[in-house]
């Protein structure tokens, strides 16, 4: 897809770029039309300049002077109304352009699979969808137009110098290569260092994002030194990665000044002897090639400006592609809608990894009878997590099968199955936005009475209504004006008012005090009464209450049974983690 690193172009990359104007096909041709009519009002001027001297200043016509100086005033003005559509229009192309890859940016993170966001840094992906699409936007702003513009108005310069005087253009463009061949090798320079800037910028974004985020740990472990140090560290890279551009720069323009300073002194010296010696050139034409070799030179200066402007939208268009060429997503080739199911879920022998050949869940197989409530216990990393992700289909099974009412979830739409299972999970996360709009997730089929009415059936209404604004209290990024209890609160009634034919729970309320977790047991209750349910059991009374209980230990399955017929077994796995932790909670 992506050009390598130090060509100073990539074709390919920009054509494709170029398909994102086809649905402006009119405003990209008005643009391209009003560069070309630039080019020629550029040129008007310095050619009714040398009229007004050859013609009004030098035999003192005071009458062609009026006339002259009024030609150059209506060319000037035809010369901005171009110069505004050109402008406004480049712009606006691009910014259409930006927001149509954005979109389809977003469209395509959204059906990532959950592996991918386990993998990739949150900022570089911001940086992505954020900053690295409004650099393509300058492309059209301040890049591709305006290097357009800037080509056609040199050719137009060197065709009307030529057909003034070939002598005198021979003379200008022996100049020429030399600033050729250093725009040549500064695109190129610019090309590796630009690149060097998104990744350093990338870096950055995604350093300081983690660490806001995570503020609170870095304070309570005293790792505010440590992490200022690593932040000057890649700062300076920043730094150094654009104190390089600007190095190039600073070689490339006093280059590209004298080469015009010179140019037009072998003008004035050529043409000011032709003038003298044998009067075979007009004052007035020496005067139109000094502005015509500025013309000329300006443009190839702003060109390599501009380049810089084209080449770092180029490196972020090659980053976002980068993004939208990455296939991650689930599977979604199932065909029947899952709508109110019974609730009949089975495992067959199941296996599952999240890095290749490190197995995580290893050849699991259990049922679940509609309306029942399973309990999964086991240690840290058995794998009970990883069951809850695998049944919504957030990640992709290596071998075996799973069913809800007796159909593969792959046959069903990935939408339909999701919508109809519920998961509340211990890391709970809600939105910068109202508590309304967190339990709704903005869903029109859901109104405010009916969640009104289901926080009154689990015992959750007369907390929300103790704060300001009730369900219009805004709850801050990551809900971090509530609990731990009240988050997770809030989570339980988001999945009630979703009506799931399956409820999935992850149940964990070791940081919560005693009455949010009186309130969180009622909930759970509640809500997983007359539904399969799933629940990553932490406490004892949910264990009590499973229909069934699956014992997990290094992904397998140990033992399955309810809680007296598991106590029975000796040396069981489950009876030695009930007397481990479950019998002090009891005691307690």
């Amino acid at each position: 897809m992506a050009g390598k690193s130090g060509n100073a172009f990539d074709f390919d990359l920009f054509k494709r770029l170029l398909r994102y104007t086809q649905p402006y096909k009119l405003t990209f041709y008005f643009v391209a039309i009003a560069a070309i009519l630039l080019s020629g009002f550029a040129v008007a001027r310095p050619y009714l300049t040398k009229l007004t001297i050859d013609e009004s200043i030098v035999p003192k016509d005071g009458g062609n002077l009026l006339l002259y100086v009024g030609l150059m005033i209506g060319a000037l003005v035809l010369e901005v109304i171009c110069q505004f559509s050109f402008i406004f229009f480049a712009n606006w192309l691009g910014q259409q352009v930006v927001r149509d890859i954005r979109v389809n940016l977003f469209e395509h993170m959204l059906n990532f699979k959950k592996q991918y966001y386990d993998k990739s840094a949150v900022g570089r992906l911001v940086t992505r969808a954020v900053s690295d699409i409004e650099t393509i936007a300058s492309i059209f702003s301040q890049g591709l137009f305006m290097i357009i513009s800037d080509l056609l108005k040199m050719l137009v310069v060197l065709g009307v110098m030529f057909f003034m005087s070939w002598k005198l253009t021979l003379l200008v463009l022996a100049v020429l290569p030399f600033i050729l061949y250093a725009t040549r090798v500064f695109q190129k320079k610019m090309k590796v260092a630009f690149e060097e800037v998104r990744t350093q910028v990338s870096n950055l974004n995604s350093f300081v994002q983690e660490r806001i985020t995570g503020m609170k740990i870095v304070q309570i472990f005293g790792r505010e030194e440590t992490e200022y140090e690593r932040f000057k560290d890649i700062n300076d890279k920043h730094r150094n990665a654009w104190v390089r551009t600007v190095w190039y720069n600073s070689i490339f323009f006093p280059i590209a000044e004298i080469s015009s300073s010179i140019t037009i002194g072998l003008i004035v010296w050529f043409g000011g002897l032709r003038v003298v010696e044998s009067n075979t050139l007009s004052l007035g034409v020496i005067i139109m090639f000094i502005e015509l070799a500025q013309m000329l030179f300006r443009p190839l200066r702003q060109i390599a400006d501009k380049f810089n402007t084209l080449q770092m939208g180029m490196v972020a268009a090659n980053r976002v592609f980068g993004i939208l060429d990455t296939e991650s997503t689930i599977e979604n080739n199932g065909t029947k809608e899952a709508k109110n199911l019974v609730g009949e879920i089975q495992f067959k022998d199941v296996r599952f990894s999240y890095i290749e050949n490190e197995e995580v869940l290893k050849g699991i197989s259990f049922e679940v009878k509609a309306g029942e409530t399973i309990a999964i216990v086991g240690a840290t990393g058995a794998g009970k997590s990883t069951i809850i992700n695998l049944l919504s289909r957030f990640y992709e099974i290596d071998s075996g099968s799973i069913s809800v009412d007796n159909i593969n979830i792959k046959d069903f739409t990935l939408k339909s199955l999701r919508n109809e299972i519920a998961v509340v999970l211990q890391d709970v996360f809600l939105f910068a936005d109202t508590i309304m709009s967190n339990i709704t997730l903005n869903n029109e089929n859901i109104t405010e009475a009916e969640v009104i009415e289901a926080a009154k059936q689990i015992g959750v209404n007369k907390f929300i209504e103790t704060l300001p604004n009730g369900y219009y209290y805004n709850v801050k990024e990551r809900g971090v004006m509530l609990s731990s209890g009240q988050r997770q609160l809030i989570a339980f009634l988001r999945a009630y008012v979703s009506n799931p034919s399956i409820l999935v729970l992850d149940e964990a309320t070791s940081s919560v005090d005693s009455y949010s977790e009186q309130l969180i047991q009622e909930a759970t209750d509640k809500i997983t009464k007359g539904r399969t349910s799933i629940v990553i059991a932490h406490r004892l009374a949910t264990v009590k209450k499973a229909d069934k209980i699956i014992v997990m230990d290094a992904g397998k399955i140990v033992e399955i049974g309810n809680h007296q017929q598991l106590l029975q077994q000796e040396n069981g796995y489950y009876r030695n983690l009930y007397e481990v932790q479950f019998m002090q909670e009891e005691e307690a």
